[in-house]
Formats: C-alpha cells, sequence, structure tokens
C-alpha cells in the first residue's frame, strides 16, 4: 500500500482508507463479525487511516472499532474522529454543538469508547452556525497541546472556513464528499486546500454505492438504508444517474478493471494531497477496493471518463434538502 502525507502537517497515511460508517447501519443491517474481519483485512493489506464519527449510530461504530482494533501497536494505523452532531433517540437530527465546553466533552467520551488515549485527527461534523469556528478549533487546539489530539481535521466547509480555521491552528486535512458526481469542491475549496498546504480525504467517492457498477434501477433500500432518503436514489434520477454508470462502464470495460474501480482511481488520480475513503463493510468490497490504487489512469483515460461523466451531469443533491444547508458546498 502506498502512503500519503495528509497537507504540510498531518501525518502519512495510506493512501486509501477505510470509511467505518456503513458498518453501523447507516445502510441497512450490517453483520458484526465480517465487519471487524474487514477491519483485520484492510489493516493486514497496508489500510491505515480509519475513520468514524462518534455519532455514528450513537456510538456503536467507536465501540466497533474499538473491538476490532484490540491488540494493535496503536502506532499502526490512524483514527479519524468527526464529532458534533446530536442525535435523539430515534432517527432525527439535532443540529451541531461546537462550543469549546462540548468539543472536550466529546472527545473524553470517544477516547473511552474507542479504548485509546489519544486520537490522531479530529474533526467537527459540521459547522455550527452559532459558535465561530475559531472557538471550536481553539479547543481542539488545547487538546492537541495536552496530548489527546494529534492532528485538526475539518468536514463540509466552504473555503473562507479553512482559511479561519488555519488561522489559529495549522488544518491536517479537510474531509468532503468528492466524487465523478459530486466535484463541487474543485472551484474553490480545493484551490485553497492546495494554497494553505491542507490535505483533503474524499468521502462519498463511489457515492454511496450508486456509481459502484452494482446499483441497479429496480433495486430498492433496505429499511434503514439512508438511501431511501437520497434524491440522488429517487425515482426519476437514479435512471439518468444510472445511464452515467453505464457510460463508465464502457470505460471500465475498455480498461480492464470494474466500474467501481475505475471510480476510486479517478478520485485518487486528482492530486497525491487526496486520500479516498472507501466505505466497505465486507472484505469482498475491501478486495475490490484495493486494486484502484495500482490503476494507472492516462490523460486519454481521465478524458474518457470526462466524456462518460461530465461535470454536473448527475441529477439530485446529494443529501435530502434539509441537511444541504449545513454543507459548505454543494454538488
Amino acid at each position: 500500500m502506498q502512503t500519503r502525507i495528509l497537507g504540510t502537517t498531518g501525518p502519512a497515511v495510506s493512501a486509501l482508507g477505510l470509511g467505518a460508517m456503513g458498518m453501523s447501519g447507516a445502510y441497512g443491517a450490517a453483520d458484526r463479525a465480517e465487519s471487524i474481519a474487514t477491519v483485520h483485512a484492510a489493516l493486514e493489506t497496508g489500510v491505515t487511516l480509519i475513520d468514524t464519527a462518534d455519532f455514528y449510530a450513537m456510538g456503536h461504530n467507536e465501540l466497533l472499532l474499538a473491538e476490532a482494533l484490540r491488540g494493535r501497536d496503536r502506532d499502526s494505523y490512524q483514527l479519524s474522529v468527526k464529532f458534533g452532531m446530536l442525535r435523539g433517540p430515534g432517527p432525527e437530527f439535532g443540529g451541531f454543538d461546537g462550543r469549546p465546553e462540548a468539543v472536550k466533552n466529546f472527545l473524553a467520551y470517544s477516547l473511552t469508547r474507542l479504548g485509546t488515549d489519544h486520537i490522531d485527527i479530529y474533526r467537527p461534523a459540521r459547522l455550527d452556525p452559532a459558535v465561530p469556528v475559531e472557538e471550536t478549533v481553539g479547543a481542539i487546539k488545547e487538546m492537541i497541546d495536552a496530548g489527546y489530539v494529534r492532528h485538526l481535521g475539518l468536514s463540509e466547509v466552504d473555503a473562507a472556513t479553512v482559511r479561519r480555521a488555519h488561522a489559529v491552528h495549522p488544518v491536517a486535512d479537510l474531509q468532503i464528499e468528492y466524487s465523478l458526481i459530486s466535484r463541487a469542491v474543485e472551484a474553490e475549496v480545493l484551490p485553497a486546500l492546495r494554497e494553505l498546504g491542507i490535505g483533503l480525504t474524499a468521502y462519498g467517492v463511489l457515492s454511496r454505492g450508486l456509481i459502484s457498477g452494482r446499483w441497479t434501477a429496480e433495486r430498492s433500500a433496505d429499511p434503514g438504508d439512508s438511501r431511501s432518503h437520497s434524491p440522488r436514489f429517487s425515482s426519476g434520477n437514479v435512471e439518468h444517474n444510472l445511464r452515467l454508470v453505464e457510460a463508465l462502464r464502457r470505460v471500465a470495460d475498455a480498461k480492464g478493471c470494474t466500474v467501481a474501480q475505475l471510480a476510486i482511481a479517478w478520485v485518487a488520480a486528482q492530486g497525491d494531497d487526496i486520500v479516498p475513503l472507501v466505505g466497505a463493510r465486507t472484505r469482498e468490497r475491501l478486495s475490490e477496493a484495493l486494486p484502484a490504487m495500482e490503476l494507472i489512469l492516462t490523460a486519454d483515460d481521465l478524458a474518457e471518463i470526462e466524456k462518460a461523466v461530465p461535470p454536473g451531469a448527475a441529477r439530485g443533491d446529494r443529501y435530502p434538502s434539509a441537511f444541504m444547508s449545513s454543507l459548505g458546498v454543494g454538488n
């Protein structure tokens, strides 16, 4: 596994990271034993960056990772943790809390659930509109100085917010959705990151399975699957979006790879400062994703991919309308 450095101040991590959200029911029922086996398989193949959040199934994901990582050399992997999203006992979300006292409270719980004495990259999941980002970042800086956190990260914020946060403490990376059908980051955010020496960890590289090559228009989301509320999977939109996938499949077939591998490789090819995260829930899906990092895309390949999936070609927002307003950039 190749490695990439997250910005100029961040850690060296595997060139492909593992996103663990799906292991806690975000896309329907998950198999606990298979999830743990997938984490183990990822570590054994050289994946070191594991991404989670304290609100993934209200702590379930952190507890799952604690079990999967028990007994492993703590310096052999990096934990990226998002915090601050408020949840209720049902499916509802209650906003975001970025107050300094809340930052330290969230961190204390995460450290305990994960069974570790430090978080490698700690990041607010969204911007709290009621709290200046300087105050949220200032609290994380205090935790870095105290040794509980190694690096500051951000998530889903605009270029101006990145600059404000970076002025308080160096930002290692911004985590944001980036895929062939989610390219809003390219206009202002990615140039700002490169100007400041900040890395990018890209989630949603397969757009929650939509551009994996395995989703069909006839397929319906399982009970509890968040994709049942996603505009891009809704009737009318999904058929259009899958026609883009079929155009991409023709490029993948000519390249001798799967659609998923081509989509992951495209993100990785956008710069050495970008680390794709794959939300593999099974060893089978992980095994498919790994060869993408060895796939070399030529200028002709990239041009063919652009023809198959032009910027802005997808239909539907990447989140339900209630969540779009909390994002720093659009689709």
